[in-house]
């Protein structure tokens, strides 16, 4: 499994923990609807909720960066792999 593949993998993880935690903020309000808690705990429960989906969101964005940094990065390598095989041809055609 490449570099990429594992964090292209571990964004997946983050994605869907996301949407986890964003069900768990629309049944915590179907539980107010419903008069089960009150609503300073509903907004306890939503701020903690949010800041985790918003480390998440972060986590993710910064894996997506590094996932765009190793693409050129290996782009780059193999352009001078290709480069490098010309220059051979050429001082064998001397």
């Amino acid at each position: 499994m490449s570099f990429l593949d594992r964090i292209e993998k571990n964004i997946g993880r983050l994605e869907k923990r996301i949407e986890k935690e964003e069900m768990k903020i629309s049944q915590l309000e179907e539980k107010y609807t419903n008069k089960k808690i009150t609503k300073a705990k509903l907004n306890i429960e939503k701020r903690k909720i949010n800041e985790r989906i918003k480390a998440m969101k972060s986590r993710v964005h910064v894996l997506k960066g590094i996932t765009v940094k190793e693409k050129q990065h290996i782009e780059e390598r193999a352009e001078e792999k290709e480069k490098k095989k010309e220059k051979k041809k050429r001082k064998k055609k001397k």
